[in-house]
């Protein structure tokens, strides 16, 4: 690595194209692709899922576009990880808070890389074999993967990869990024495009965008709206954080966060296109099957939403002109949108390594088999992952809330006057301020509330050992909490 200006050893991104390449590579994953039309189905009032994207859009702007603001201005000022940032950012008292959102992401990465696994493995059966036509046959190719090995091959593989992507640091990422991202795009858009020609996806499209305003009034569509967001754009992750470390000073925070923002919202938009469209050709035009059908099937999702990504949608593409190609295209799509994120989720812990004084090298083989050996548990039980996604997916909300917190300690005035002395980048209003003080402490706080509110079964709620139990979070959030305070001085003397 070469010295930088700034005095320290880094690496920096080359371009800004490859900056922003890599930006929407953490926030575009499969949850743009299937999650985000999964849920504007489940908040379809009795004309269409229109208001719950109203709400959807909100949130980018009031939610997601300031926590990346801060994400990016707090990575690229301290030029350091996670853990870094926020002892620079609070002081070494701190440094336990830094290590929460720092373990949260990778505590998804443990069943994430097996998730990318299960793309990748579609990708190759359908490109190989002939598409289901029936339930039952397209049932039976997800259960003989699930019950073999193939799990922990495609596992280890998604990791492997990942491992090389990131191996020669940014450079690596940026180039990486530069095919894969651009690449994704295309695979979407072919797919939006034989979509909307399919016979009946008109009907489809104006579920999607027709808006019943009653819906506003419903709490469960603004929450769902933030959540979504939250996991569409990667906002709170740490991830922009650890990205911004190699920005160049001209690269600005504000122009790159609006961009990485609307950019992926406008992939989750093209997926919904995509999924509605094609759903409500094949199962009302074809099939002659209900709305209120159709959307159930939309809705049902199981663990990492394998109900219509790997069972329904193979049977849709057998029933249509070209969808032995389309099918190709989709998982592999899907799998560009997982790996991409991946790339980033590993490259967080390993960054934090690098600054506690590990080689890079050893840092990202010890990262790779720590995520491999915590992700062998997803990738044997189902129920396992599921448990896993609940407990960390809520714990995402916690994170957005102390990166707010960070920069409330910093005075958000400070920072945002920081910000604006970049000239080549866009002015920071004094509405971002308000958003960090205010509106993403109280937003984590309800969605937590009512998430947890949500998985309360009564004789189940105070056993840790349940799936979707509220004691299985507070459990494990708690173990997690408790020995990072406990080891705070130690962590913090790695990072100093």
């Amino acid at each position: 690595m070469s010295k930088s200006p700034d005095g320290s050893t880094e690496q920096r991104f080359t371009t800004r194209i490859g900056l922003i390449m890599s930006a929407l590579g953490i926030a575009v994953g499969t949850g743009n692709i299937w999650r985000f039309p999964r849920i504007a189905a489940q908040n379809t009032g009795d004309t269409g899922a229109g208001a719950f994207l109203i709400a959807w859009v909100i949130f980018l702007f009031l939610w997601s576009i300031p926590l990346i603001i801060a994400e990016y201005a707090s990575g690229r000022k301290h030029r350091s990880g996670v853990i870094g940032v926020f002892i620079k950012g609070m002081g070494e008292r701190f440094a336990w808070i830094g290590s929460f959102v720092a373990f949260v992401p990778l505590a998804i990465t443990f069943y994430y890389s097996v998730v990318v696994g299960w793309c990748a493995y579609y990708f190759i059966y359908m490109a190989t074999h002939s598409l289901p036509s029936t339930f039952e046959s397209a049932m039976s190719i997800w259960n003989s993967y699930q019950t073999g090995y193939w799990p922990l091959i495609t596992h280890l593989g998604s990791v492997g990869l990942g491992a090389l992507a990131i191996w020669k640091g940014v450079n690596s990422i940026e180039k990486v990024n530069k095919v894969l991202i651009p690449t994704l795009l295309l695979i979407v858009i072919i797919c939006v495009i034989r979509a909307v020609t399919l016979p009946g996806a008109g009907t489809g499209l104006k579920y999607l965008f027709s808006a019943d305003l009653k819906q506003l009034g419903n709490t469960r569509t603004w929450i769902d709206a933030l959540t979504q967001n939250a996991w569409d754009t990667g906002a709170g992750w740490g991830l922009f954080m650890t990205y911004a470390a190699y920005m160049k000073k001209e690269h600005g925070p504000v122009g790159n966060a609006f961009l990485t923002g609307i950019g992926n919202n406008t992939v989750s938009i093209l997926a919904g296109i995509m999924v509605f469209g094609t759903v409500f050709s094949i199962l009302r035009h074809e099939a002659g099957i209900t709305d209120a059908r159709i959307l159930e099937i939309m809705r049902e999702s199981g663990p990492a939403s394998t109900g219509l990504t790997f069972i329904w949608m193979p049977q849709l593409f057998n029933k249509m002109f070209g969808g032995g190609i389309l099918s190709v295209l989709f998982f592999l799509g899907l799998t560009f949108a997982g790996f991409s994120s991946l790339i980033a989720m590993l490259e967080l812990p390993t960054r934090v390594l690098v600054d506690a004084g590990q080689k890079r090298n050893r840092a990202i083989i010890l990262i790779c088999i720590l995520v491999f050996i915590f992700g062998i548990p997803s990738a044997r039980s189902l129920n396992f992952l599921s448990n896993q996604d609940f407990v960390w997916g809520v714990a995402l909300m916690i994170s957005g809330a102390l990166i707010a917190l960070m920069i409330i300690k910093q005075g958000a005035n400070d920072v945002r006057a920081e910000i604006n002395t970049h000239e080549s980048d866009l002015r920071l209003g004094r509405w971002w301020n308000y958003n960090i003080r205010w509106f993403v402490p109280s937003a984590a706080l309800v969605l937590i509330i009512w998430w947890l509110a949500m998985s309360f079964v009564p004789g189940q709620w105070y056993n840790p050992f349940k799936e979707f139990s509220f004691m299985s979070c507070i459990f494990q959030w708690g173990i997690v909490m408790i020995l990072l305070i406990i080891f705070n001085k130690r962590i913090a003397r790695f990072f100093t």
